[in-house]
């Protein structure tokens, strides 16, 4: 297997409002080409000393690793929770248009002067 050059990053949020808004901020920064957001996930985790429970929205983000740092920023700039959850699985195979897709669709824009 290869690494394709693209990753899957999953991020949680408390509501459907706050996954939108995140997933429309990475995508209009070209920082990720699709974020799918599938609504109706329970998260137990330890939070404290407590084991916690919370309904939450899962993020799917697909977006090229070279692009993980800036994604990872954007996403902890506009999120409410104290500590998000941003990680980042890679892409060894996949459909190779889709993945020339969102390699594509993630150009990052040039810097000013370039």
């Amino acid at each position: 297997m290869t690494d394709a050059g693209v990753r899957v990053v999953l991020c949680t949020a408390a509501s459907v409002a706050d996954a939108e808004r995140i997933a429309r901020a990475v995508v209009e920064e070209r920082l990720a080409a699709c974020v799918n957001l599938v609504p109706g996930v329970t998260s137990l985790y330890r939070w404290e000393g407590k084991i916690e429970r919370s309904e939450e929205v899962l993020l799917v983000i697909k977006t090229r690793a070279d692009l993980l740092d800036r994604l990872r920023g954007a996403i902890v700039a506009v999120h409410p929770y104290d500590v998000p959850e941003v990680v980042a699985l890679p892409v060894t195979a996949g459909h190779p248009p889709y993945l020339d897709w969102i390699r594509a669709s993630c150009e990052a824009p040039s810097a000013p002067g370039e």
